[in-house]
């Protein structure tokens, strides 16, 4: 993963074609941050990346090529099979069909964004570098998100503090009149941007504050591109803001 200082090998530009791949990179280094920020087990293969955080933060899947070979597919098979908590897993190539493991699928699109200026947001966006700002954002995505796996809540579970010290990682969050509203991750690596987390307080909603967020954490990466996976109530956001859909990345979650 690269920092935000490395820029010698930072792409002009990326591809509708290419954000795919870029998205599957980007979200490795997300979720390999997050595993070791967490003491958690990371496996990194040519094929995958997956991270075990047992049984309430369950085992995550990122698949990295559209092409698995029989070993790689055994071996995510095996992880899958031996989870103790609930199993998600992204392939943004739509390829590689984990149903016999008894997993629903949906699609998302994976968008992307040129390199380019973004507006100031209506409400003040910082970065989380205190203790509380941190948790006032991870409460706020897990009711967000309702990440009921998270629950009750332990400070620190979901972004621990060793999350924002991780290369590239960044922790948002957006200020309705002084109160922690909205909160986002960004993630730099191999010189493309990505969001997660975008999510809102339940009290705020409709008020712009998703809006504010992304603004927020993208003038930090207005000289990158920049991709994301967006659900359907996200997607007019972000077309708003430039960022156009590649192709369509499926996800597979287990029924617990």
């Amino acid at each position: 993963m690269t920092t935000r200082s490395a820029s010698a090998d930072r792409p002009a530009s990326v591809d509708l074609s290419e954000a795919p791949l870029r998205q599957a990179r980007n979200s490795a280094a997300l979720w390999t941050a997050t595993g070791r920020s967490r003491g958690h087990e990371v496996v990194g293969r040519r094929g995958f990346v997956a991270v075990d955080g047992g049984e309430r933060a369950g085992l995550r899947v990122l698949i990295q090529e559209p092409d698995l070979d029989p070993d790689e597919m055994a071996e995510l098979s095996e992880l899958v099979r031996r989870a103790t908590g609930p199993v998600n897993a992204e392939d943004p190539f739509s390829s590689t069909d984990l149903g016999h493991l008894g997993m629903r699928s949906w699609q998302m699109p994976v968008m992307l964004r040129p390199p380019g200026p973004v507006g100031e947001p209506a409400m003040e966006v910082i970065k989380a570098r205190r203790p509380e700002d941190l948790q006032a954002a991870e409460r706020i995505v897990i009711e967000g998100f309702e990440l009921t796996g998270f629950e009750p809540y332990r400070p620190g579970e979901l972004f621990p503090s060793a999350l924002i010290e991780q290369p590239g990682v960044d922790v948002f969050v957006a200020l309705h009149d002084g109160v922690a509203a909205g909160a986002g991750v960004s993630v730099v690596a191999d010189g493309v941007g990505s969001h997660y987390w975008v999510g809102t307080s339940p009290a705020f909603r409709s008020r712009g504050v998703g809006r504010a967020v992304m603004l927020g954490s993208l003038a930090h990466l207005t000289d990158l591109p920049v991709t994301l996976t967006a659900s359907k109530l996200g997607r007019p956001l972000y077309e708003s803001l430039g960022y156009t859909v590649a192709a369509p990345s499926t996800w597979w979650a287990s029924a617990q």
